[in-house]
């Protein structure tokens, strides 16, 4: 048995639709007897319209209380996805990052990860649950909500595969992989199959948007492999970074 960590983004989980879609890809791992952690962002702009919304009331956004606002995004996401899989008969549980918890320091907006407990998650893994973490978010010790920068879902994930030393760390994105230069915009690119820790970081730290900086420091810091797969081409190789 495997413990398999796999994490959306919020184009692939921003409707009802593809909340179902992204589940054939959770259970096809536990029908394999795997223990299964998903983590998921916000909807689609939720995140993005939230801020515009705080911006209305105040063009100086209090650092804190965004952080409270924009955390609900991925309240919302991991209780449907919950809902999804349970309408599929899959046991399933949603955890918040303060109900985990993710502990952070206080610095709101960017926060960084001091450490994790996954006593609860193990309990529920235990009881062959579906775990459903919210990414993006943490606590402090003084209990107040925080979030990880944008794209802090995918340092979530790798966060909780290091703790939990899981085998796979899977994240799904509606690319096939991780390429040199945008191929969106550029024929000429091409598609790395395998890239080191230290590749993977120039490319973040230069633009590239396929993931967090954070997640990638801590996927070297821990030795995490993570495996790049395409939402939309089960036969793709992907990337894996290692």
């Amino acid at each position: 048995m495997s413990v398999v960590v796999q994490k959306f983004g919020g184009s692939s989980v921003e409707n009802t639709e593809k909340l179902f879609n992204i589940c054939k890809y959770i259970t096809k791992e536990y029908d394999n007897n795997n223990k299964v952690v998903v983590i998921v962002s916000a909807q689609g702009k939720t995140t993005d319209n939230l801020i515009k919304e705080a911006k209305e009331i105040n063009k100086d956004i209090d650092k804190r209380e965004l952080d409270v606002l924009i955390s609900v995004g991925e309240q919302i996401t991991i209780a449907k996805l919950a809902m999804c899989l349970k309408k599929l008969g899959y046991a399933s549980i949603s955890l918040t990052g303060w109900q985990i918890p993710i502990r952070t320091n206080d610095v709101y907006g960017n926060a960084d990860i001091l450490a994790i407990n996954l006593d609860r998650v193990i309990r529920e893994l235990n009881k062959n649950k579906i775990v459903i973490v919210a990414g993006f978010q943490g606590i402090t010790e003084e209990n107040d909500i925080t979030t990880l920068g944008r794209g802090g879902s995918d340092t979530t994930a790798v966060a909780i595969a290091a703790v939990l030393k899981a085998d796979k760390c899977e994240i799904y994105k509606d690319v096939d992989g991780v390429y040199n230069i945008d191929p969106k915009t550029n024929e000429k690119a091409f598609k790395y199959d395998y890239i080191s820790y230290d590749e993977m970081l120039n490319l973040s730290n230069n633009g590239a948007k396929v993931l967090h900086n954070k997640s990638v420091k801590l996927a070297k810091e821990f030795n995490i492999p993570i495996h790049i797969k395409s939402l939309y081409d089960e036969n793709a190789n992907g990337t894996y970074i290692h």
